[in-house]
């Protein structure tokens, strides 16, 4: 009885985003994991708490000031019945930093799942962090680069475990299996001309008019490009204004904001090549699930993890941060190299298959929850 009670886990994490279903279902069926996930998070969508056998609670994040907020009730889990605690990393929950200190004078594990290190950090930034990430047990990291830049700042090695970035890849893997070439977008845009394909949020971190930019420069140039967009978001209207003061309109498609993954599908797979010229995030996840090859800025430090899935000529390349010039540059020699599109699809469903899934996620948990 001892031995099982000390499997179980708690997860606390700040919203039950509808993304991350595939690695929470998965840690639901194969760990003995409760869940409990805060109330709110913008607009994002949230999945569906029937999903989850072990769902036990919406926690109330609480804003306090800035970005620090609380989550009501977390910290009482703490005296409940649970040995290990997943927490996500966030220094600005203040909830986490009493749930973490209660742990120091315990025998419970808290393990804080998190980005960990940018590498663009303040003097100041790097003091919270360092004191925050050290009362925890160990640090479920996003890529082995933050591992690396917090094992200079003096972090010990034996403590941060990577076990990478997912979506829902036993939906996508079935939906994969089935997808075929089509004339979608020769349909749409009554030409052959290459496909680029950008999914996510329109907002202006991801800097979405550096591609406009990008197209005009290369219909200039004589070498014409298509462009399409699934999202939505804050960005739209001006990046419209930018597609007709550049006369794109008929080269650039906004699909808009869509949730239907065997469409979502479709549309990747018969793309060219994703172009992300902000941080490229679970963008790149979604596009080498489906065999689509990533192009993003090289400035590690704002970057997000998933650029580690990226290699230049097999599943992407990266262009000089903030250089449109260099970015117009690299997408040409992209397609004037002539790689072969189905070797390149190979290798972006290998390095998703390899690494970036729930799969190897929760054996990675398993074996540091369960076994260390």
């Amino acid at each position: 009885m001892m031995m099982e009670q000390r499997k179980k886990i708690c997860l606390i994490y700040n919203y039950a985003q509808h993304y991350r279903l595939g690695i929470f279902k998965l840690m639901d069926n194969e760990l003995d994991c409760d869940f409990y996930f805060g109330d709110k998070m913008g607009d994002v969508k949230k999945l569906d708490y029937k999903e989850l056998k072990g769902f036990r609670k919406e926690l109330k994040n609480i804003p306090i000031f800035s970005h620090f907020y609380w989550q009501s009730d977390a910290l009482s889990l703490f005296f409940k019945k649970y040995n290990n605690y997943i927490i996500l990393g966030e220094y600005y929950c203040l909830s986490t930093w009493l749930i973490l200190i209660f742990s120091v004078f315990s025998s419970k594990k808290v393990y804080l799942w998190s980005h960990g290190w940018y590498g663009k950090e303040s003097f100041i930034i790097k003091l919270i962090k360092k004191f925050f990430f050290s009362m925890s047990d160990g640090i479920f990291l996003y890529g082995e680069y933050a591992r690396k830049l917090m094992i200079k700042e003096g972090f010990d090695s034996s403590k941060l475990h990577v076990i990478y970035n997912s979506l829902n890849y036993e939906e996508q893997i079935l939906i994969r299996e089935n997808l075929v070439k089509s004339d979608i977008y020769l349909s749409h845009f009554g030409n052959k001309a290459p496909v680029l394909i950008f999914i996510g949020r329109l907002t202006k971190i991801k800097k979405l008019h550096q591609i406009l930019e990008a197209l005009k420069k290369l219909k200039d140039q004589n070498f014409p490009l298509n462009l399409v967009m699934i999202g939505d978001g804050e960005e739209k209207e001006f990046l419209n204004s930018k597609i007709l003061e550049y006369g794109l309109k008929n080269n650039v498609w906004f699909v808009g904001q869509l949730y239907d993954e065997k469409a979502i599908a479709n549309y990747i797979f018969n793309a060219d090549l994703c172009v992300s010229p902000g941080n490229v995030g679970l963008t790149a996840m979604h596009t080498l699930m489906y065999g689509t090859p990533v192009i993003t800025h090289n400035n590690f430090a704002f970057q997000m993890p998933e650029f580690e899935a990226l290699e230049i000529d097999k599943t992407g390349d990266f262009f000089e941060y903030e250089d449109v010039c260099s970015l117009i540059e690299k997408i040409r020699e992209w397609f004037e190299k002539d790689l072969s599109r189905e070797e390149i699809r190979k290798n972006c469903y290998q390095i998703i298959d390899t690494k970036f899934n729930p799969r190897f996620q929760v054996s990675e948990i398993k074996r540091i929850v369960y076994e260390c």
